[in-house]
């Protein structure tokens, strides 16, 4: 049981950073998946944005930009999702460097969603992370409390 609690959470985030990522990629304005917050951020709503003639190519170029965070989020879960097999993290150490890297960019993210986008949807899918990242985490520290006895 304590092994579905350490590996399930990490699927379900992998699972979700994939998702995320793929819709970035694949969504014509990858912009408008956060328009609220982003429009917050700019102080401006998008149509005032594209309106000025000297942004007229700044679409494309946010496509760009996003299409790239897309990839990096793809690979960020594609990644976690192939150390997060059963065989592999069986092993403590790597299962500490999972959750450091995992915990800090976890962390680092809310920290700068606060601050820059605290009206974002994405805040929440963040604290659900970090909450299945908690679990994964007990599910680690039961498991190595098995291993020391």
């Amino acid at each position: 049981m304590i092994k579905y609690l350490l590996r399930i959470p990490l699927l379900l985030i992998c699972v979700t950073l994939i998702i995320s990522g793929v819709r970035w990629m694949i969504s014509d304005e990858p912009w408008m998946l956060d328009q609220v917050a982003n429009e917050e951020r700019l102080n401006m709503t998008f149509d005032e944005l594209f309106s000025s003639e000297k942004n007229k190519t700044l679409s494309g170029y946010l496509t760009q930009i996003y299409r790239f965070l897309g990839l990096y989020v793809v690979g960020i879960g594609t990644m976690l999702l192939a150390f997060s097999s059963e065989k592999i993290l069986k092993i403590s150490y790597v299962r500490i460097r999972i959750f450091y890297a995992l915990g800090s960019l976890l962390i680092v993210n809310l920290i700068l969603a606060y601050n820059w986008i605290p009206s974002s949807h994405f805040i929440y899918l963040m604290w659900a992370a970090l909450v299945l990242f908690t679990l994964s985490l007990y599910a680690h520290i039961k498991i190595g409390s098995y291993e020391n006895k």
